[in-house]
């Protein structure tokens, strides 16, 4: 339903959300090494979430990226919708170019709902409460150092 833009710039801002302060900015690259996708294509996203105001970024020496107070405000729908657009909900899950109320596919009606669902949790769900959650249930945004 999501992009794989999108899942990586949220894993790679959640990341930032537990690693970084103003003090302690973090480079694209070791953000991408940590996470366990491409440099070059995650620095692009990141470069762009910066320019939105949902992760901020410093130039120079001492530079990277990291979250303000304000940043982790942000909803993760935030983060969606500046990589995909909305069109990735608003799509026929089966892929019909003309799907809707009066013209649905077969199972428009359950994954509306579905769609709907998930969407009012992306929107209400901001970067720190996604946070907290890691911490309490102890979830995982990389495999690397895991003996899988």
């Amino acid at each position: 339903m999501i992009s794989k833009a999108s899942k990586y710039a949220i894993r790679a801002v959640l990341y930032l959300a537990q690693k970084s302060e103003i003090n302690n900015k973090i480079g694209a690259k070791a953000i991408a090494e940590e996470i366990q996708v491409p440099h070059p294509f995650l620095a692009k996203l990141l470069r762009d979430l910066a320019t939105k105001n949902i992760i901020t970024s410093t130039k120079g020496p001492t530079g990277g990226f990291y979250l303000s107070e304000t940043n982790r405000k942000e909803n993760i729908w935030n983060i969606i919708e500046n990589i995909d657009g909305s069109i990735k909900f608003e799509q026929c899950f089966l892929g019909l170019s003309a799907c809707d109320d009066k013209n649905p596919c077969p199972v428009h009606h359950l994954a509306a709902k579905f769609k709907t669902e998930i969407l009012n949790l992306f929107k209400h769900k901001s970067i720190d409460d996604l946070v907290k959650e890691i911490k309490m249930e102890s979830t995982l945004i990389s495999l690397k150092g895991l003996n899988l």
